[in-house]
């Protein structure tokens, strides 16, 4: 025999509509959340910073790259771009920012390249705010990544940048060719990252 049923159940009307409100709500928030997945998480567990895809580094080669002299390292597989506008290496001290390709990584680095000079290289900014001195090592893609954004606040803060030298302090950049070329360099580089 079957036992009778309870009047009295556990679903009531008010905690059908509570469960009907959360349903509609959690399909909503998921339909709408849905709309917004174009960056998705990263678990490679790689540094996403120095990645570059394949169109970027074929419209580079191809489009931007006519302004840069390019040296093809096959002992390392890379390729240094140098732009044109510090190929004049003559007796003058300088500071050059150079782009490196690894396809076999897809990665592109940014590195700083004394000319005429060697590392450790000291950098004084001056600006309204004062001096600030930086003195940077020969380091890896991170250091130097993080040496040029430092020179790019600089730049694009129309702060004027001086190298050290034995004698004293040099400005650097200071023609409008050599910061028009900077600011093409770090706007390849951004571009070929993103």
């Amino acid at each position: 025999m079957s036992k009778p049923i309870k009047s009295d159940s556990i679903l009531t009307p008010e905690l059908i509509k509570i469960i009907k409100v959360f349903g509609l709500v959690s399909v909503a928030l998921v339909v709408f959340f849905s709309f917004f997945n174009e960056r998705r998480a990263n678990n490679t567990g790689q540094d996403q910073a120095f990645r570059m895809s394949s169109s970027a580094r074929m419209y580079f080669s191809n489009v931007r790259g006519i302004n840069y002299e390019r040296e093809v390292r096959r002992d390392a597989g890379m390729q240094i771009f140098r732009n044109k506008a510090f190929g004049d290496k003559d007796d003058n001290l300088n500071l050059s920012l150079i782009l490196i390709l690894n396809p076999g990584k897809d990665e592109a680095y940014i590195y700083l390249e004394p000319i005429n000079s060697d590392w450790p290289i000291t950098i004084r900014l001056k600006s309204t705010n004062g001096l600030e001195s930086y003195s940077f090592e020969n380091g890896n893609k991170s250091d130097h990544l993080r040496y040029c954004k430092i020179l790019q606040a600089a730049i694009e803060g129309s702060e004027q940048i001086e190298l050290q030298i034995d004698e004293g302090w040099i400005p650097i950049w200071t023609s409008s060719k050599e910061k028009e070329a900077i600011k093409a360099i770090l706007e390849d580089y951004k571009n070929l990252t993103d």
